[in-house]
């Protein structure tokens, strides 16, 4: 039999304005308007960025909902040279693999327009890299081993609120996911029963970064929702 609920509390955010429509398509537009200028970036400076946007960034993510509010996520901080280092020569040699052919010829025209390939010197240049986990098990407390649920989708919200965070604190990004990515285990210390994510890589963009016009094309409204 499943034990009694816990009580219940008033929601932190009960005493949330109640904004008149105008101004509520205002807040929702002005948020567009600054998310939309969020771009791909592979050109970082190695200019320092503070510990503690970091650290808010990830308490961000960590306020994300999740299956039964397990949050099962782990996130390892990068950013000693030598270690940025081992992780872009374990990646590149990986997308070495996947650009020769690995991947498949169908998967390869698709990422042409955007002229990536195995090179990744931002991953020396950024000053942070958020590896991110997904844990099958774990739980609240300290030393928990609880099977979760909805690991994937509760993951990538959390990465989601990360990359807001992110960008709201005036940092460019990138999210990297070298194919297989069993090495970031090794390199982070983290248990096998943990599953690598992706790699979100942060810092200041460079002076002359660019990103190529494939990236600039979005969907409009109309083919990415309908309305019953």
């Amino acid at each position: 039999m499943p034990s009694d609920p816990e009580p219940y509390r008033p929601i932190p955010w009960a005493g949330l304005p109640d904004f008149p429509p105008g101004e509520m398509i205002e807040r929702a537009r002005a948020f567009y308007d600054s998310i939309r200028t969020r771009r791909t970036c592979r050109f970082f400076s190695d200019s320092p960025v503070p510990r503690e946007v970091i650290e808010q960034a990830i308490l961000a993510a960590g306020s994300a909902p999740s299956g039964a509010n397990h949050q099962p996520w782990h996130f390892a901080v990068v950013s000693t040279p030598e270690l940025k280092r081992r992780l872009r020569e374990a990646a590149e040699q990986e997308e070495r693999a996947f650009y020769s052919g690995k991947a498949g010829s169908e998967w390869l025209e698709a990422l042409a327009p955007l002229g990536t390939d195995a090179d990744k010197p931002y991953l020396e240049i950024a000053p942070w890299h958020i590896v991110v986990f997904g844990q099958r098990k774990s739980g609240i407390a300290p030393g928990e081993h609880k099977q979760n649920y909805y690991v994937t989708e509760s993951v990538g919200i959390a990465c989601g609120f990360l990359l807001l965070a992110l960008h709201a604190a005036g940092l460019a990004t990138l999210t990297h996911t070298p194919n297989p990515m069993r090495f970031l285990n090794r390199l982070c210390g983290r248990p096998a029963n943990e599953k690598p994510v992706m790699v979100i890589v942060t810092g200041k963009a460079a002076a002359d970064a660019s990103v190529p016009e494939h990236a600039l094309l979005k969907k409009p409204l109309d083919r990415i929702s309908s309305w019953l």
